[in-house]
């Protein structure tokens, strides 16, 4: 009898000990197959993305919900739903552009930079100098290549490397008032509502001797041919575009300024001879390019500068009726030799290093993702299109998208990738200030510009890891 109870119990032990296994094993297999604490059975990384603020919305600001970060979550998701490297999750951060800096270089030196980072390519080539951004050469490929226009490479490429994976662009041109040009009797010069217009240099002079000589006064009473500012560095590209405009090309292949020649002073000799002449507003040197936009928009400027965000606010202005309504259309800047002259703002993803491998990984596939899949690169109309592709199928939307598209061609890269070009800018406006109140000749204005942004660069390169490999 004790021998049956002994058997008994050691039977239902041993059932318990195999129940108790198995449910051991499921929990194990409920919780990871390898070990690494994925639900979907592969390694958990988490990386995280910063950008600054761009639009809102995936695709428009009308969707509901809509903020800056929707872009950038709507990828993360779509990303990690398809990623089959990892059990990847991407936490999305908006910053303010005024603080950008200042968290980046905190974040950098307590060695915790976002993975990645959305945002515009001029303010970021300093990071690349300073070898804190990864090269993302290695995931752009042929097609991305033959999609996206050669000019829009070279301003994401520093040394032999592509550090920014270009998605939308911000164009400069020209922005003129059809209706004033009518009433001086240019409607010759005038190009179409959603054509970007080439007028060569002589052209030009024309259109500016017709705007000051033949402008009815009794209708616009205060008002001047073109603008003109020096109160700071901000609209310093289309000044930058000026000294161009007689075949200067600014920067040579060593990264130096080379503006101090003879096509170099006859572009600031032009600038001083329109200023002096009175075909600008007066007091360049104190106004600013806010001053100058603002002049535009309640005509007393015929010909500005814009770019698609401000020509879009500018039409909105209209609209509600915070500014007068009039035709307003877009050109590029002339130059001497007929071709004319633009540039843009790339906008565009980049990599921070990081120490661990696996993050760097998952950060570059994730920009390659947003970079190119099909459906998410039509974002990129909340701005200008980089692709050709994205242009031609949007143009119906918006037709001015293939007027950006064919200008891309003449496009050159305004900062010339040279280190300490943030630094730089405020090496300009000074001269252009001494220029205009003619403190200084236009040889002299040159010169020293020259040799004090040289200075900034040559400083810069010290530290360069493109120029100190």
């Amino acid at each position: 009898m004790n021998r049956k109870r002994l058997l008994s119990s050691i039977t239902a032990l041993m059932v318990m000990i195999t129940v108790i296994s198995g449910c051991s094993g499921n929990n194990k297999a409920a919780n990871t197959s390898d070990g690494s604490g994925s639900s979907k059975g592969k390694e958990k990384v988490e990386i995280t993305a910063w950008l600054t603020p761009q639009w809102k919305g995936v695709l428009d600001a009308t969707e509901a919900g809509a903020d800056y970060d929707s872009f950038l979550k709507n990828a993360a998701e779509k990303f990690s739903a398809q990623y089959d490297k990892y059990d990847a999750k991407v936490n999305v951060e908006v910053i303010a552009g005024d603080q950008r800096d200042q968290l980046l270089n905190v974040n950098l030196s307590g060695g915790t930079p976002p993975n990645v980072f959305f945002e515009s390519v001029f303010p970021m080539g300093d990071y690349v100098h300073r070898g804190a951004l990864e090269p993302l050469t290695d995931i752009i490929d042929d097609a991305a290549k033959s999609d996206i226009a050669q000019t829009f490479w070279d301003a994401a490429t520093f040394g032999d490397d592509v550090y920014f994976y270009p998605f939308q662009h911000n164009p400069g041109t020209l922005v003129y008032n059809a209706d004033m040009f009518k009433a001086a009797g240019l409607e010759k010069y005038l190009g179409g509502e959603n054509e970007i217009k080439t007028w060569t240099l002589a052209e030009y002079q024309e259109i500016l001797d017709g705007l000051k000589n033949n402008l009815p006064k009794d209708k616009y009473s205060n008002a001047y041919p073109m603008a003109l500012f020096a109160m700071n560095n901000q609209g310093d590209t289309w000044n930058l575009s000026y000294l161009r405009m007689f075949g200067n090309k600014f920067f040579d292949d060593q990264g130096n300024i080379v503006l101090d020649d003879a096509n170099g002073v006859k572009a600031a000799t032009w600038l001083k001879k329109l200023y002096d002449g009175g075909y600008t507003n007066p007091g360049a040197e104190s106004v600013s390019s806010n001053d100058a936009n603002a002049m535009f928009q309640n005509q007393q400027l015929a010909i500005s500068f814009t770019n698609p965000i401000l020509f879009t606010n500018g039409k909105a202005n209209m609209e509600s009726g915070t500014s007068p309504k009039f035709d307003v259309r877009l050109a590029n800047i002339p130059s001497e030799s007929g071709d004319p002259l633009s540039f843009t703002y790339v906008v565009g993803a980049s990599v921070f290093k990081s120490k661990d491998a696996k993050k760097t990984e998952v950060a570059k596939d994730f920009v390659k993702f947003f970079s190119s899949d099909p459906e998410m690169v039509k974002s990129s109309k909340n701005g200008i299109p980089v692709r050709s592709s994205v242009a031609e199928a949007l143009k119906s939307e918006n037709p001015l998208f293939a007027a950006y598209d064919a200008n891309s061609k003449y496009m050159f890269n305004f900062t010339g990738n040279v280190p300490g070009y943030s630094q730089l800018r405020e090496v300009l406006y000074p001269e252009l200030q001494a220029l205009y109140m003619g403190a200084k000749t236009p040889e002299q204005a040159i010169k020293d510009y020259q040799a004090g942004g040289n200075k900034v660069i040559q400083s810069n390169k010290e530290n360069s890891v493109i120029y100190n490999p």
